[in-house]
């Protein structure tokens, strides 16, 4: 395992998971200071009933909030942040707590960001490590997806709708105070949300383990993280009510995310955000199509760290019976084979043109990923060219 001259890992979120943790939230916000906290959510959870089940579960603990905000859409933006910290100043909230996928949490740290600083517009603090801790803003994060792992990350992904980039906000101080994993926060996801979150999962925890920027601790939980990935996502799809596979996919995500947030990712995300951004292809799929590719791409480069991954990706017997030159390779057929078996479970897309990219997207597409600070951490280096060949051969 790689031990690096000097590197840095945070991971300060109280976790709160399994059983009941929701009617744990009221009392953990008050030490925190919070007693009227702004609830963020969207549309659909607010529908099927998720968003009713958080609330009924702080009335058991006495918290009423002081505002239920749940129009915030799947790639949330800078203006619905703005928004957003507006309503909140008008109703003297005193807390978040965000339920809902990537897009909800992230929209909680724009919040988070906007309101610590005292700021009215978050376009102000874009970059990395720009800001102070602030005004303390008690923050809880409660996935309903198990793919991100923005609960447990310090950084932010939001749309600049008008120039059609996904900017990136990174600072330790917009980690969550408290994640909470609960499945009944989690039970809903249908099949094809619970094989692409998972699938992000499983790329977080790879790159985190083979970037340039891995240390000792980022890559044992990214061991961790493969593990229960491999071992639970296929039940989690066939069988929705199975409360150890569910729990244990929420609980994969959150140590990727951790493990990530302190190594960085590599060349899936640095292509990945660009298809996003370019082709409005969603995260997960965009991972899901990219992964295999691009850890074909790194081979000769990241061999050491993928012929490790194969122990977690398979088995003890795969592992001592293929020859240790040929474990990495194996490692990224594994993959390849485990995508194939979500593919028959659930409906995602494998490659780029079945999401409606197009050849003539690729030169942009390119152009983005070459400005993608994930690019610089990756195992070995690309330019536009090697983006290029990668693109069509995810294509």
């Amino acid at each position: 395992m790689f031990v690096p001259p000097y590197f840095e890992f945070v991971n300060s979120a109280k976790l709160l998971a399994g059983e009941y943790a929701l009617e744990n939230i009221p009392s953990e916000m008050r030490l925190l200071g919070s007693s009227r906290p702004m609830i963020l959510s969207d549309s659909t959870l607010e529908k099927i009933g998720t968003v009713s089940v958080l609330i009924q579960a702080l009335s058991k603990g006495g918290m009423k909030p002081s505002a239920v905000y749940t129009d915030i859409p799947l790639d949330s933006s800078i203006e619905k942040v703005n928004e957003i910290s507006a309503i909140y100043r008008e109703n003297n909230a005193d807390g978040i707590i965000a339920i809902g996928g990537g897009s909800v949490i992230d929209t909680a740290k724009g919040l988070k960001m906007l309101i610590s600083q005292g700021g009215r517009d978050i376009m102000n603090y874009v970059g990395s490590e720009m800001l102070g801790r602030g005004q303390s803003v008690p923050f809880t994060a409660i996935p309903t997806t198990s793919g991100t792992g923005s609960e447990a990350t310090g950084v932010a992904v939001i749309k600049d709708g008008e120039r059609k980039v996904k900017l990136e906000f990174i600072s330790s101080f917009l980690l969550p105070d408290i994640a909470v994993l609960d499945v009944r926060a989690l039970e809903s996801m249908p099949a094809r949300i619970t094989a692409l979150t998972g699938l992000d999962a499983l790329t977080h925890a790879i790159e985190a383990y083979s970037c340039l920027q891995k240390n000792p601790i980022s890559q044992c939980y990214a061991l961790s993280a493969i593990k229960l990935i491999v071992e639970n996502l296929e039940e989690a799809i066939r069988k929705p009510k199975d409360k150890k596979a569910r729990i244990s996919m929420a609980i994969a995500s959150y140590i990727a995310g951790a493990a990530f947030s302190n190594s960085m990712v590599g060349i899936v995300h640095a292509i990945g955000h660009s298809v996003g951004g370019v082709c409005s292809v969603a995260h997960g799929e965009a991972m899901t199509i990219l992964l295999p590719v691009c850890m074909r791409y790194n081979l000769g480069f990241a061999d050491d760290d993928y012929a490790d991954l194969l122990l977690y990706l398979s088995d003890a017997e795969t592992y001592a019976s293929t020859e240790k030159t040929r474990r990495a390779e194996k490692a990224v057929e594994v993959v390849e084979n485990f995508i194939s078996r979500i593919k028959a479970a659930a409906p995602i897309a494998t490659n780029l043109s079945e999401r409606g990219v197009r050849r003539s997207d690729f030169e942009q597409i390119a152009i983005r990923a070459m400005n993608d600070g994930a690019l610089i951490v990756n195992p070995r280096s690309a330019d536009k060219d090697d983006i290029l060949k990668i693109l069509e051969k995810a294509f």
